[in-house]
C-alpha cells in the first residue's frame, strides 16, 4: 500500500504544477537569434568608409578580439583628433555594446529587439560609466541594419534632460 502512495503522490505533484503555471527552465536553442547577430557582427571585420547624415566621412574599423569574445569598432574622424570605440559581445544570451564616446561616457547597451534574419538589431540603453544620471547626455538608442556583406547602415540616437535631442545616420561600405 505504502508503494502505490509515492506515485500517487507524484502524479498529483506533477498535476498540480501544471495547472498552477510552475515555469520550467526553457533550454536555450543551440543557436539563439542574439548569437546570430553577434556573429553578423563579427563578419564586419575589415576597414569601412563612412557617409554621415550629418556630412561628415570616417574610416570605421572592426576587429574580432579577445579570442572571438568581442568585436572592437574604431571610429577616427568623426570628431577631428578623436578616436570612439564601441566593444560587441555576448552576455549569456544577451548582445551588448558599450560606446566609448567623445562625450566622455561610456553607455551600455543591450539588443533588445533581433529581426529580419538578425539582419536588423535594435539596441538600447541599460546603463553607462561616468553617467550620473540617464538624464546627462548619451547615445541612448543603436540600430543596425546589414543590407549585405559590405553595406551596414547605423542609427544613433542622443538623449538628453529626459528626451531624444538628435539622431545620425551613418552607411558604411566595406573598403577592405
Amino acid at each position: 500500500m505504502r508503494l502505490r502512495v509515492l506515485p500517487a503522490a507524484a502524479v498529483f505533484l506533477f498535476a498540480a504544477a501544471v495547472l498552477l503555471g510552475a515555469d520550467e527552465p526553457a533550454a536555450a536553442p543551440p543557436e539563439s537569434t542574439a548569437r546570430s547577430a553577434f556573429d553578423r557582427f563579427k563578419r564586419l571585420e575589415g576597414v569601412w568608409r563612412g557617409e554621415s547624415t550629418k556630412g561628415w566621412t570616417e574610416d570605421v574599423t572592426f576587429k574580432v578580439i579577445a579570442g572571438g569574445s568581442a568585436v572592437m569598432e574604431t571610429s577616427f574622424d568623426a570628431h577631428p583628433s578623436e578616436t570612439m570605440l564601441t566593444l560587441f559581445a555576448m552576455d549569456g544570451e544577451r548582445l551588448r555594446l558599450t560606446h566609448y564616446c567623445v562625450a566622455r561616457n561610456q553607455p551600455r547597451l543591450e539588443a533588445k529587439s533581433i529581426g529580419d534574419g538578425a539582419r536588423l538589431v535594435t539596441f538600447e540603453f541599460v546603463d553607462g560609466g561616468n553617467l550620473a544620471s540617464r538624464d546627462e547626455g548619451h547615445m541612448d538608442r543603436a540600430v543596425f541594419r546589414f543590407e549585405d556583406e559590405n553595406h551596414v547602415t547605423t542609427r544613433w540616437t542622443w538623449f538628453e534632460r529626459g528626451q531624444e535631442r538628435w539622431l545620425e545616420e551613418i552607411r558604411l561600405t566595406r573598403k577592405r
